[in-house]
């Protein structure tokens, strides 16, 4: 089974935990430091909530096709590349307190959008201290995909 993720930055972790666990009917499947992401079977949906500055409104971080193996991820890979998009893959990385194999496009406005599998958990939210992952800051100048208008998001 695939699902969506919609990935928000909210500035309360634990008020939004709240809110969510209500609006769905369900507890956090994880929940670590900064962190948390809910499982939602109806309708099918990866939701996951970074801790975010206090006192900002809550924002679109990233939003993804969760996938079930690896092939999956290689397959959506090809496809995307065959169809003209430009791609950035990332094997084996630490993301979101999870090991993943992911790849990422941009959408017409900016927006970040990745297919990506877990493949186990992890105890750390990115990969090295100066990774890239969950951040609405800065971009990476090699990356073909990140542009300087849209934040650099790449995990969850």
């Amino acid at each position: 089974m695939s699902r969506v993720q919609l990935a928000l930055r909210v500035s309360d972790l634990e008020g939004s935990i709240a809110f969510y666990s209500t609006l769905f009917g369900v507890e956090p499947a994880k929940r670590r430091p900064g962190y948390a992401n809910f499982a939602v079977a109806e309708p099918p949906l990866k939701l996951v909530l970074l801790e975010g500055e206090p006192d900002q409104p809550t924002v679109m971080d990233h939003l993804g096709v969760e996938v079930q193996t690896s092939e999956q991820v290689h397959a959506a890979t090809a496809r995307l590349g065959e169809l003209g998009l430009s791609t950035r893959v990332e094997d084996d990385t630490t993301c979101c307190y999870a090991l993943q194999d992911k790849v990422w496009v941009r959408g017409p406005g900016a927006e970040p959008w990745e297919v990506y599998v877990v493949k186990a958990d992890a105890d750390t939210l990115a990969k090295e201290a100066d990774s890239s992952c969950c951040t609405t800051t800065g971009t990476d100048d090699h990356d073909e995909v990140a542009t300087a208008s849209a934040p650099a998001a790449s995990c969850c």
